[in-house]
């Protein structure tokens, strides 16, 4: 159990230092006035940090490192 705990935090903590964010895109309503409605397309960014993706990798490389070998 903990040696995939310690893969899936490897491979999440790649990703995250390669891509360090991601864009998408949300309908949101600017006029709501009975039967006129209005809606603009707004691009959204998630951000996170590099050194947040470098903690998990290196977390997850101690977790196999440490982790029992299954028998």
């Amino acid at each position: 159990m903990n040696r995939n705990l310690g893969i899936i935090l490897i491979i999440i903590g790649a990703v995250m230092l390669i891509w360090t964010s991601f864009s998408y895109t949300k309908k949101e309503k600017v006029i709501d006035a009975g039967p006129l409605q209005v809606s603009v397309d707004r691009q959204k960014t998630v951000n996170w940090p590099p050194y947040l993706g470098a903690i998990l990798l290196i977390g997850g490389i101690i977790i196999v490192v440490t982790g029992k070998k299954p028998t």
